[in-house]
């Protein structure tokens, strides 16, 4: 037997009876002082009790008979079968896993802290039963594995200055970084029995050593960025104000005042700080 198989037991509510009937004639021995009968309904009751058990919501027997599979109760309800069974107990409702934060290198080299949440339940009892030696602390130990393989193929963050662009990084791509993690985990799973219902990075950020340094140089990245973007609109602006001015004949200006006045407005529109014109109050020239 290789896999999983599903088998019925009769209820327990029939053996129940047996065992009332059982406990009720040795009592009746006992009075009687027939002793020898009341041995025999004693061992009788001793004998039925193991066969009872419960099956819950949600959760599953594994039958076992001198070490051989007989197979899997599934179905919840008050059961009885034969007391030499081997009962073990496996649940199937959902599991959540929270990794611990361990530290990879990107696939920049860079060293960084992360860490996954797996939802996971038991999909074949007989493959969590026997193919591992103990299911959830199979699930663990892959869920590390898996999110140290997944840190090393995608790098953390996209740099201009890195000379290429990655599609897929750690921080951005979410969606997709969620379904490799999935498919990967689901893959080392399989053979433990476990269903991967989702998995997704639960913490992510630098390891300290390097934290600060690439806090500098995403700001340092933004503040390039956003220059570029107010040089853009102020050679924009700069230009839709000469043309103007020369469409509506407001004022002739030759090259050299030209170059005064988009040099005067870029450093209205480009500075850091609010500018302090001064107002001339003579001609042109002066």
């Amino acid at each position: 037997m290789t896999e999983e198989k599903i088998i019925k037991i009769s209820s327990g509510y029939s053996m129940l009876i047996l065992l009332i009937v059982l406990i009720a004639g040795g009592i009746t021995s006992l009075v009687t002082s027939i002793i020898p009968l009341f041995f025999v309904f004693l061992l009788l009751t001793i004998a039925t009790l193991p066969g009872f058990f419960l099956v819950n919501p949600n959760t599953s027997k594994v039958i076992l008979l001198f070490g051989k599979y007989i197979g899997t109760v599934k179905e919840n309800g008050f059961y009885w079968a034969n007391p030499l069974y081997r009962k073990k107990g496996i649940s199937l409702r959902a599991s959540n896993f929270d990794s611990e934060r361990v530290k990879v290198n990107d696939k920049l080299g860079n060293p960084i802290m992360i860490s996954t949440i797996a939802v996971w339940k038991v999909k074949d009892t007989f493959k969590a039963a026997f193919d591992v030696d103990n299911y959830e602390n199979f699930v663990r130990v892959q869920s590390d594995a898996a999110v140290r393989k997944l840190a090393s193929l995608y790098p953390y963050d996209n740099f201009e200055d890195d000379g290429k662009v990655e599609e897929i990084t750690l921080r951005a791509s979410v969606n997709e970084v969620s379904e490799a993690l999935e498919e990967e985990l689901s893959e080392r799973l399989e053979m433990a029995g476990i269903e991967v219902l989702e998995a997704r990075i639960g913490y992510l950020a630098y390891a300290q050593e390097i934290a600060s340094a690439m806090l500098k140089r995403q700001q340092a990245t933004a503040i390039i960025a956003a220059r570029h973007k107010i040089v853009e609109g102020a050679v924009s602006m700069v230009e839709m104000a000469i043309d103007k001015l020369s469409e509506n004949n407001v004022v002739d200006l030759d090259e050299e005042r030209k170059a005064a006045m988009v040099s005067n407005l870029m450093v209205v529109l480009c500075s850091d700080k609010d500018a302090a014109p001064i107002v001339n109050t003579g001609t042109l020239n002066h």
